[in-house]
């Protein structure tokens, strides 16, 4: 911990730090974010909360304690939301399925403006080409406002 950047630790959460990435000529980028992993049905998923300080990303995470609570019908609505975008006309009930079950949840990224993003990963492999994956946005009210591809 640097007083630059100080690590949060939430009870909830866990430890979050300033993310940085080091390239291979050994600078450091630091990132406008910060990063942990916390622990959701047995799976780890990747945080993402905005902020160039503590107190910026601090206050963002009631949002994403109130995301992870409704994960439970949420990531089945986020993959539904990933079919239907991108499908022609309305999709199968056996489409939908195996969404659900191949569209896994990997990242949390919340931002100041009230937004969160869900990055899901194509587990299988057949819905998205390699190194790309879907994203579902909420709004403030959690609900989905906009679904991208992203890479």
């Amino acid at each position: 911990m640097s007083d630059e950047h100080p690590i949060i630790d939430d009870p909830d959460l866990g430890t979050l730090v300033r993310a940085t990435t080091e390239l291979s000529d050994g600078t450091v980028l630091t990132h406008d974010w910060y990063a942990g992993t916390v622990t959701v049905d047995d799976a780890d998923l990747e945080l993402m909360l905005e902020g160039t300080s503590a107190d910026q990303a601090r206050a963002l995470i009631p949002r994403v304690r109130e995301t992870i609570a409704a994960l439970g019908g949420l990531r089945r609505l986020a993959s539904d939301a990933v079919v239907t975008a991108f499908s022609q006309g309305t999709p199968e009930p056996a489409e939908l399925d195996a969404a659900a079950s191949d569209l896994s949840l990997e990242t949390i990224e919340a931002s100041a403006d009230g937004t969160v993003v869900l990055h899901l990963i194509d587990t299988c492999g057949d819905h998205f080409p390699e190194g790309y994956w879907p994203a579902v946005h909420l709004g403030e009210d959690g609900q989905i406002t906009q679904v991208t591809v992203e890479s």
